[in-house]
């Protein structure tokens, strides 16, 4: 059994007028994310590896969730092909991810994320994944490597301002 947690980033800056990649999180999105991070910790959701687009306001957010699961911020995998990644990118990242793993936290960005997440269950549309939500699937495999095929099961759908 295998779950993936899809977590958009949370707020960035819409202020800031450098370049996308280094764009930073907003005051709440430096709120948002450990909140979220606490509402996983209450559902007991284990995380076994946190991965993320190594873009500025992707990587505070992992990091942020990292920090409230207490784990050490420097075992988070960045993988740049999730930067503006399309829908058919997130499934060539997950296929490669270790089997030992069965729980996985993905941070990444709109609008690939919103088109992925819509593609993995039947039954529930995602309009937009609001920042730093979290979209969480669980498959019956062993092997990341059959993802892609797998039954999905929606296990929630959360957001900040769900609440």
């Amino acid at each position: 059994m295998k779950t993936l947690l899809i977590i958009r980033h949370a707020k960035s800056d819409q202020s800031f007028f450098g370049n996308d990649f280094e764009r930073p999180l907003n005051e709440r999105g430096k709120k948002d994310a450990p909140e979220m991070a606490k509402r996983l910790l209450e559902r007991n959701i284990n995380i076994d590896a946190f991965v993320a687009s190594p873009a500025k306001r992707a990587k505070k957010t992992a990091e942020l969730f990292c920090e409230t699961y207490k784990q050490n911020t420097e075992d988070i995998l960045f993988i740049s092909a999730l930067y503006h990644a399309p829908a058919r990118e997130f499934y060539e990242v997950i296929k490669t991810l270790d089997d030992k793993l069965d729980a996985i936290a993905i941070f990444a960005h709109n609008p690939g994320i919103s088109y992925f997440v819509n593609e993995l269950v039947n039954d529930t549309r995602v309009d937009n994944m609001p920042t730093c939500a979290i979209f969480a699937v669980q498959m019956n495999i062993d092997h990341w490597k059959d993802f892609a095929k797998a039954k999905k099961e929606l296990l929630f759908f959360d957001y900040p301002k769900s609440n």
